[in-house]
């Protein structure tokens, strides 16, 4: 069959449907998973889009053509549906979904036994090439059975599993679904604890008649914003549409950036298990790798991706991984990422220490200036290693890794520059000790990138 190649990503399906994904793609996916997992049961489960239904009936059918056995979950956020093959013992796992992307867009996230990601390297090359070169196996003799089964009370007891609720003081909260399926599980989990809580676009709507579910955006997070600096609550909560991802308002109304709701994190598994391994990734602000030495921990840095993360965390037994863009993994959650134990986390901190999440983000905000993600748009894929090289020789005093990109860290700044891996993109991040010298050295650099 015809299908648009480009559709697989580095870490899961997505394309615009139906044009590059529709049910006959969806249905051929179904198959090549099944083939190349060779798996007896697997879980599907999808998100709140508009097309995932018929995206998903087409997945499970050509699941089952290959004599698989399929449980069909629902609708669940994917850190549910990891949580659902773990838990049942299924040998795999897909959620139809196209996580932040606006609605036109849907994919698939696909897993082994343990939750453990497949990726451009590890399954999906795989199952691409099965699929263009025509190479799917034949239906097998006896079809795949279909069951379906419901997972929300098991997996919110296990979310619940990492705090102490009763510590938790009556916070006023301010909660941003997104339309998404932050709706389904949030409110399973604030009815156990004790804070004051509004919702926002807490109906679970594909069609995202409020704002779209990516908080990464400013206009998207202008609702949660304006609420919380209204209401002078304690803390804004949003997730991006598939839930797998949260995100942080403190009470003036102020996003926290990825690195540092890390460092928290850190802070608040080192409190709990002191001398554990933090895993962090490349671009993060230094905020981590003190956070942990101060507490005691070990501070790994890493690329970025999560299937080298997660592998990084298995290797190390990391307690906890934590990278910018707020993806967030837990040891104690199979090593996997989820978006609402971060919430919780945050929450217990505060109430530990006795400070709102403005306070307990003073002394980074002092400390740390980061740049952000800049990103540059460069001609062609030809034009990223001249430019990787052109750092190298400027800053070649420095201590440099090619981990991923070239990193280069000074004692008083450091910066990653990184290229996309689809199309020909550098991406830097850049940290300095005052405001002055982060602008200043954010556009050094950048002069040479787009010299």
């Amino acid at each position: 069959m015809q299908i648009n190649p480009s559709i697989f990503k580095a870490y899961d399906v997505r394309g615009l449907y139906p044009g590059e994904l529709n049910e006959e793609t969806a249905h051929a996916i179904g198959r090549g998973f099944a083939a190349y997992l060779q798996a007896r049961t697997i879980a599907v489960s999808r998100d709140m889009r508009l097309s995932s239904p018929s995206l998903s009936a087409a997945f499970i059918d050509g699941v089952r053509l290959q004599g698989t056995n399929v449980v069909d979950y629902g609708m669940l956020g994917t850190d549910q549906m990891y949580f659902a093959v773990v838990n049942d013992k299924l040998e795999g796992g897909a959620q139809i979904t196209a996580s932040h992307n606006p609605k036109q867009y849907n994919g698939v996230k696909m897993v082994r036994a343990e939750a453990m990601p497949l990726s451009g390297d590890a399954g999906l090359g795989d199952i691409r090439d099965m699929i263009t070169g025509d190479r799917l196996p034949p239906p097998a003799a006896q079809k795949g059975t279909l069951t379906s089964r419901d997972t929300l009370p098991q997996y919110v007891d296990k979310v619940m599993s990492f705090i102490d609720p009763s510590i938790i003081k009556p916070f006023k909260v301010v909660l941003d679904a997104g339309s998404g399926m932050g709706g389904l599980v949030a409110p399973h989990l604030f009815k156990r604890l004790p804070c004051k809580v509004t919702t926002l676009c807490f109906d679970i709507d594909g069609s995202f008649p409020n704002h779209e579910s990516n908080p990464l955006i400013e206009e998207n997070r202008r609702d949660i914003t304006e609420e919380v600096i209204r209401q002078k609550a304690d803390v804004g909560i949003a997730w991006d549409g598939d839930a797998d991802r949260c995100f942080f308002i403190d009470g003036s109304g102020e996003f926290i950036s990825g690195d540092f709701v890390t460092a928290l994190l850190a802070e608040a598994f080192l409190l709990k298990y002191p001398g554990s391994t933090i895993i962090y990734d490349l671009r993060a602000s230094h905020a981590v790798r003190d956070t942990a030495a101060k507490y005691g921990g070990r501070a790994l840095m890493n690329r970025v991706g999560h299937a080298f993360i997660k592998q990084r965390m298995r290797q190390e037994d990391g307690i906890f991984a934590g990278e910018v863009t707020g993806h967030y993994y837990f040891r104690d959650f199979y090593y996997a990422d989820n978006g609402f134990i971060p919430a919780l986390l945050i929450l217990e901190l505060m109430s530990k220490k006795g400070q709102s999440l403005h306070e307990l983000l003073r002394p980074y905000r002092e400390k740390y200036f980061i740049s952000g993600e800049i990103n540059t748009k460069l001609a062609s894929m030809g034009d990223v290693p001249p430019k990787l090289k052109a750092l190298e020789q400027r800053y070649g005093d420095a201590r440099l890794e090619w981990l991923d990109g070239i990193s280069v860290d000074y004692p008083d700044w450091h910066f990653n520059v990184r290229a996309s891996n689809t199309e020909p993109l550098l991406r830097l991040n850049l940290e300095a000790n005052t405001p002055a010298d982060m602008a200043r050295r954010r556009d050094e650099v950048l002069s040479i990138i787009r010299g």
